[in-house]
């Protein structure tokens, strides 16, 4: 007794035809903008790491004068924070995805992904305030109580 294989259609016999979707493409500029972040953070870092331990006096001379100094220049402000929120971004970004492919309840994911948010907004808020409020020269009798207070502090 012989048994036929079912008859298969030929591949691309039919033409595809693509259904109408209501998604968006928030997936792949999400893709995309990891991508970019990632170059654009690879400069900032090596930017940073090597303004703060290359130039000057090395990782001996990193203390509260050295940020004061550098967070004087609203270059530097600008430079940090888009560190920061880079970071933070393209970090949450990246467990977001890993909570979409762990994460087997919707509630589970719908709490990990919250909890990530939320870390994502006190973290980038509370930054972006010391970055832009921080004050280079402390408030004392004679700012002697913190070493390394810069020089232009010193009146």
């Amino acid at each position: 007794m012989t048994v036929a294989a079912p008859s298969l259609e030929a591949p691309r016999s039919t033409p595809y035809r693509r259904s109408a979707s209501r998604r968006s493409n928030y997936e792949m500029y999400s893709w995309l903008f990891m991508r970019l972040s990632g170059a654009v953070l690879v400069v900032l870092v090596i930017g940073h790491l090597f303004v703060n331990l290359m130039v000057g006096d090395g990782i001996s001379g990193l203390d509260f004068g050295f940020v004061a100094g550098k967070w004087a220049s609203p270059f530097w402000q600008v430079w940090d924070l888009a560190m920061l929120w880079l970071a933070m971004i393209h970090g949450s970004n990246g467990v977001r995805t890993i909570i979409n492919d762990y994460a087997q309840r919707d509630m589970t994911r719908i709490v990990l992904k919250t909890l990530v948010l939320v870390a994502l907004v006190f973290t980038v808020v509370l930054g972006t305030l010391v970055i832009f409020t921080f004050e280079p020269c402390p408030v004392g009798p004679d700012g002697a109580f913190l070493e390394g207070v810069p020089s232009f502090c010193t009146s």
